[in-house]
């Protein structure tokens, strides 16, 4: 397939619209930002986004290899998280100028113009160096191919979970004799434990945090439950919107009533809450690095299956390899290789709370020792994804429209019904529209496996 060019302001638009020029957070990080100064033969150079603990995660894990590996350089650099990264490394890998290993979330890959701004991987190359398919979930390895070729290797799945503290729950009488939140398999069940809680919990707090009035979240939570319901979004060819205006008016209700019933404090702080003595918050697994280190006694498992279904929402960090020209030798081996390795030893990955893709980490006696991460690993087998179109994925044009609907619902400017049949006019909108990237509808974008 070409590669017609994509000038500035399409890739601007492209990748969101959101970031403008000399806007972009660049920093190198690690020790190997001079790339060949120590004498190396072959140089990697790798763009991520992560930062914080996570940043720190990532450079222990990168040091590591380059103990091990002393004839790669790697030279590590850090972008500004969200748009601003997907717009650089667009342009970088349309300008001919991108790194030879990156990442994104997975949900970005499908609408990144695979095979013209994205490389395939070589599965053999990888398989070289110790990583296979059947060494991670099925459904995780497929969203990473398209058009039958790998486009993105899974590193992690990242999920929303239903964190509990101990303390209040012991109260209530809603743990287990395993020291775990007992189990909740209906809207009726769940209600009545936040009835339970709160009835126990200290004055002045909120019942749950729930990120009422926030965009990303509202959507989050919004996919797991229509996961959880059996919703459809579209066709397997994409062509036709089976998005179900009824089983979005029930998550739309679920969500509403914890607001109606008093149990959300809108706008509240809910991490803060929660280390105060919350009973309950939905947050995604980076909040564990800060929860354990409040020596919070506490819980999380994914979100409960309220519907009967288990379902939590999970995006990935996958691997990707930014297009260029005559991309092979030694620095695309070298960077096969770094991939390679850091997915194979992502223990140090899992402290920040993400589950590691690389299944046989899962079973291993260190990370079972692991808590919470050993209470909500089965999220892996319980993934509530976007649809496989351009327009999904973390930041990105789905969530951008549909977040705020969700919150409009939540926060009872609206009613659910209103905003279910909404949303499906968004979602028919959205599918005849063209994804920038490559001038394509996503109707036409090719067969996805």
């Amino acid at each position: 397939m070409g590669r017609p060019d994509l000038n500035r302001r399409q890739l601007l638009t492209a990748a969101g619209g959101l970031a403008v020029a000399g806007s972009f957070g660049f920093a190198a990080l690690g020790t190997g930002a001079d790339a060949l100064a120590s004498g190396a033969d072959t140089r990697v150079r790798y763009w991520n986004l992560f930062s914080g603990g996570d940043g720190a995660n990532m450079i222990t894990m990168l040091d590591a290899f380059r103990k091990e590996h002393p004839d790669i350089a790697v030279k590590d650099s850090t972008l500004q998280w969200g748009n601003p990264f997907y717009t650089k490394l667009a342009m970088a890998a349309a300008g001919n100028r991108a790194p030879e290993l990156g990442v994104m979330h997975m949900g970005r890959v499908t609408g990144f113009s695979p095979g013209r701004l994205l490389d395939p991987w070589d599965v053999d190359l990888l398989a070289k160096y110790g990583v296979r398919e059947q060494d991670f979930n099925p459904a995780l390895w497929k969203r990473g191919v398209i058009d039958g070729k790998l486009y993105a290797l899974p590193l992690d799945i990242h999920v929303q979970l239903c964190f509990y503290r101990k303390d209040v729950l012991k109260k209530a009488g809603l743990l287990g004799d395993d020291g775990r939140m007992i189990p909740v398999g209906s809207t009726t069940e769940w209600f009545d434990v936040l009835k339970k809680a709160k009835a126990v919990q200290k004055k002045g707090l909120q019942t749950i945090g729930l990120w009422t009035n926030d965009q990303n979240f509202q959507w989050w939570f919004f996919v797991a439950f229509y996961t959880q319901l059996g919703g459809e979004w579209f066709n397997a060819e994409n062509t036709e919107v089976l998005f179900d205006p009824d089983k979005a008016t029930q998550v739309l209700e679920f969500l509403r009533r914890h607001v109606t019933d008093g149990y959300v404090i809108p706008g509240a702080p809910t991490g803060e809450q929660f280390i105060n003595g919350a009973p309950f918050t939905w947050e995604g697994n980076w909040s564990v690095p800060v929860f354990s280190g409040a020596k919070l006694d506490y819980g999380a498992t994914p979100l409960p299956p309220v519907f009967g279904k288990p379902a939590t929402h999970a995006e990935s960090h996958a691997f990707v390899l930014p297009h260029q020209a005559g991309r092979g030798g030694a620095t695309n081996d070298g960077a096969h290789q770094l991939a390679a390795y850091v997915v194979q030893h992502a223990q140090q990955w899992a402290a920040g709370g993400h589950i590691p893709a690389y299944t046989p980490t899962l079973s291993t006696a260190a990370y079972k020792k692991l808590t919470p991460q050993n209470e909500y690993v089965s999220a892996m087998d319980h993934q509530a994804t976007e649809p496989k179109v351009w327009f999904a994925g973390s930041t990105g044009v789905l969530a951008q429209d549909l977040g705020p609907v969700v919150v409009s619902s939540t926060m009872g400017s609206a009613k659910p019904d209103k905003v279910a049949q909404t949303m499906k006019s968004h979602l028919t909108k959205l599918l005849a529209s063209k994804n920038p990237m490559d001038g394509r509808t996503a109707a036409q974008g090719g067969a996805v496996a």
